[in-house]
């Protein structure tokens, strides 16, 4: 008996041991969401504008890693935001991810339904939740068939400069961060079956105004990256705020807002981001860590605290003057995720990655939360170029409680 004792304890032993060095893997899974029959869409705070026609198909897409126990997803959506509401209801039809493990972000469009509830003037709003519900379901479809489909895989992840006409700054055309964050996983075939982009840009080429509803460049970007041999893509949007937009300026100085300049800036930086991430080494069987602090925002903003309690989405409790987000840090491999719930400005973005401590620091904005703009309380309010940014922002304060509560999570304690 006492043998058999010993070859169930060692049995036991070995297979924790496996289990804790179990190879690397990922999955990933693409739900289209485009509304039929087609809805009307959001640029922004106030009436949604109606469409007739489409250009490309909404889509969201989840990327899973997973090693030693850990596993984390990362949630893509093309919409304008995905406040915490709309990913807490991803989150709780996945089974297989801790909730705190899986980041749910927006590309930006301006060309998709408003799924803040912003008031139409007509005393309602144009969000349309049936809707809202089903692109919730399409998620957690989408995070659960990555994870059906984990395979063993390495990852190439790498940084560079994206070069060529992308993006600037609206208000001041150099300030913004031309570093393109890539992370691509390897079969092991050798070939690539997702890429994921890390950049900051507002994909507004075609707005809300010309009656299309598309998933804009970021459309485009998808299709040249399968089509050129990275698989599936996914792209994450970074500190985009006080306006780094896509450098749709003309010849003339006109904007060029078409579908073909959509797919033009969508394909460069295709382009840029399969350069960057060529002949990179593959890194195997990397460590996962993940964790999260949840930050208590005071809402100074009439406007914005308005919205909120007026939303049927309840973004805000009717008695409550702060809201409560959450702040993720990831380390995979040689490379740091820290999650930004709003959109910083490109000066906060520079300062974060700088105090990170990858070798590869990647910021996703305006994930796990959709809260207006981000700028230091040196920028709120004190010069009229920023009265926009500083009207759609909770507050003075804003920034100067996410960049410490980031740095505190960067540097050491939080929840696992």
């Amino acid at each position: 008996m006492k043998t058999i004792r010993v070859i169930i304890l060692f049995t036991v032993a070995l297979g924790q041991a496996v289990l804790g060095q179990a190879e690397f893997r990922a999955g990933i899974a693409v739900r289209i969401v485009t509304p039929e029959p087609l809805l009307p869409v959001s640029g922004g705070v106030g009436p949604s504008n109606p469409v007739t026609k489409k250009k490309g198909d909404l889509t969201v897409r989840a990327l899973v890693l997973e090693n030693g126990g850990t596993r984390v997803a990362f949630v893509s959506t093309d919409f304008l935001g995905f406040p915490a509401v709309l990913g807490d209801r991803v989150r709780r039809k996945v089974k297989s991810i801790q909730p705190g493990h899986i980041l749910v972000g927006a590309t930006h469009t301006h060309s998709a339904p408003d799924c803040y509830g912003f008031p139409n003037g007509k005393g309602g709003t144009d969000a349309n939740l049936e809707y809202l519900e089903s692109v919730c379901n399409r998620a957690a479809e989408a995070v659960n068939e990555a994870v059906a489909g984990l395979q063993p895989a390495s990852l190439r992840i790498a940084t560079g400069k994206a070069n060529g006409k992308i993006a600037y700054n609206y208000y001041a055309p150099e300030l913004y961060d031309p570093r393109c964050n890539v992370m691509q996983a390897v079969g092991r075939d050798g070939k690539p079956f997702a890429t994921l982009v890390n950049y900051a840009i507002h994909p507004e080429v075609l707005g809300s105004s010309q009656g299309i509803l598309s998933p804009d460049m970021v459309g485009p970007l998808y299709d040249r990256i399968e089509r050129n041999g990275g698989g599936t893509g996914i792209f994450m949007n970074g500190a985009q705020g006080g306006m780094v937009t896509a450098d749709v300026r003309g010849p003339d100085g006109k904007d060029v807002q078409t579908w073909d300049e959509c797919r033009r800036i969508g394909h460069l930086l295709a382009d840029e981001a399969l350069r960057i991430i060529s002949g990179t080494e593959a890194q195997k069987n990397l460590k996962i860590s993940c964790a999260w602090r949840d930050v208590t925002l005071p809402v100074d903003s009439p406007m914005l605290l308005a919205i909120m309690k007026s939303s049927p989405l309840r973004l805000a409790e009717p008695d409550e003057k702060s809201i409560t987000t959450r702040v993720n840090l990831v380390d995979v491999g040689d490379a740091q995720i820290l999650t930004v719930p709003g959109e910083a400005l490109p000066n906060i973005g520079y300062y974060l990655k700088r105090n990170m401590t990858g070798r590869h620091n990647f910021l996703f904005g305006l994930t796990n939360d959709a809260l207006g703009y981000i700028l230091t309380k040196e920028d709120w309010n004190s010069f009229e170029r920023y009265d926009y940014v500083t009207r759609t922002s909770l507050g003075e304060s804003t920034a100067e409680i996410l960049i410490r509560e980031s740095l505190r999570l960067v540097n050491g304690t939080a929840a696992k």
